[in-house]
């Protein structure tokens, strides 16, 4: 119910622009998130943002170089990534979660629906 696109392989310092498509249900009322998982690691949140698009949050290595929006129109929630690095290599993946949720640590509530991931690689 959630398609990733966008990924590939980039150099550093480069762009990309990771695109989660929702069908069979809209997602409007449910915060969205890009997590990401590189070989050896843990899963981390990216990104995510609000189910109102009221908030968004960000995890302090990708703060001032990523972007989370989001088109409930077109229920659609984007990740734009600047000046891209290699340790931005991961597999990574959108999930949605939350629903109404409003409280400061909604993006902690992303966990309902997942992606099956799009991988971006950085090369130095």
């Amino acid at each position: 119910q959630l398609v990733e696109s966008g990924g590939g392989l980039v150099q550093a310092g480069g762009s990309l622009r990771l695109s989660c498509a929702g069908s069979g249900r809209s997602f409007s009322s449910y915060a969205m998130g890009w997590f990401r998982q590189a070989p050896g690691k843990e899963r981390e949140l990216v990104a995510a943002i609000k189910w109102n698009g009221g908030s968004t949050f960000y995890a302090d290595s990708v703060k001032g170089r990523f972007t989370i929006s989001r088109d409930k129109g077109k229920n659609t929630a984007d990740l734009q990534m600047n000046s891209l690095k290699p340790e931005d290599t991961a597999t990574y993946y959108c999930a949605a979660g939350g629903r109404y949720e409003d409280g400061s640590y909604y993006y902690k509530t992303i966990n309902d629906y997942w992606g099956q991931g799009t991988q971006v690689t950085v090369s130095s």
